[in-house]
């Protein structure tokens, strides 16, 4: 599992594959719209931040206006991890008239998906202050767009879990169901992945000594509630570090991070987003 610090960007060929996937979504046989405007005509843009946010996906924005105008210029003001305040102008842009009108839905798609996910994620990551816990992502994540909101979770302060089911391990009640036992399926996880981060749910107490037996890497305690947390801090005592899941949202996880554990992961970071509300307004040359 990565736990960046840093919110790098993802290679170019990930963020165009995004963007071709998405124009081709909108484009079809090409902009009938645009035609209306003069084949020679440039244009410059303002686009507004419409409410406070943190803003992430201007690699998204850019590569979108570049992909149909690769001599359009484009000056931020707020770059990515930056919070943007209500009415505030965060970028402009000059170029093909044409192509702006064009790019310009897909680029706020991803621009104002992408700032939701960081504004929501630097909320939770703001109810945890003074703590030493760090706020996970999930894999629910919108279909395709796993790369870029997950690269929008660290732009808010959030630290990723694993990116696929590829590069670590994390055992559940189903698998523990059909491995027979926490301690079948830790030792069939050890044999064929020992490179691998390993990680088990667990549902109770008695699941949790069973796991810490076993060896693992990592704990998730699985909607366990405020009294278990506390009792399985105590009775972990540091041994492993424990990752609380479920049940979890802006009302709880104040309390939930002040049990001491190490991790809470939130699946809301990438699953109920809501769109931060950006205006890009276009004026001919």
């Amino acid at each position: 599992m990565s736990h960046a610090d840093s919110f790098a960007v993802p290679d170019a060929a990930q963020i165009a594959a995004d963007i071709e996937h998405a124009f081709a979504e909108d484009f079809g046989a090409g902009d009938a719209t645009a035609e209306l405007l003069p084949a020679d005509a440039r244009g410059h843009a303002v686009l507004t931040c419409r409410e406070d946010a943190v803003i992430a996906g201007t690699p998204w924005f850019d590569a979108c206006l570049r992909r149909m105008d690769p001599a359009v210029q484009i000056d931020w003001h707020t770059r990515d991890g930056q919070r943007a305040r209500a009415g505030a102008v965060i970028c402009r842009v000059s170029g093909h008239a044409r192509s702006l009108v064009s790019a310009e839905r897909t680029a706020l798609n991803f621009l104002q998906l992408l700032s939701g996910t960081a504004t929501a994620t630097a909320a939770y990551v703001a109810a945890v202050a003074g703590t030493t816990v760090r706020v996970l992502d999930t894999r629910k994540t919108v279909p395709g767009l796993r790369v870029a909101q997950k690269y929008a979770v660290r732009c808010g302060g959030g630290h990723n879990q694993r990116m696929g089911l590829y590069d670590a391990i994390l055992v559940k009640e189903n698998h523990i169901i059909a491995a027979g036992s926490i301690a079948a399926a830790v030792q069939a996880a050890r044999r064929l992945h020992p490179e691998l981060l390993l990680e088990v749910e667990v549902e109770n107490l008695d699941e949790l000594a069973q796991a810490l037996e076993a060896g693992v890497d990592r704990i998730m305690l699985d909607n366990f509630s405020l009294p278990l947390m506390l009792e399985a801090v105590r009775y972990t005592a540091g041994r492993v570090p424990l990752e609380v899941s479920g049940n979890v949202d802006l009302q709880t996880i104040g309390e939930f991070a002040r049990t001491g554990v190490d991790f809470i992961s939130v699946g809301a970071l990438t699953k109920h987003v809501r769109a931060v509300d950006l205006s890009l307004r276009l004026q001919l040359a």
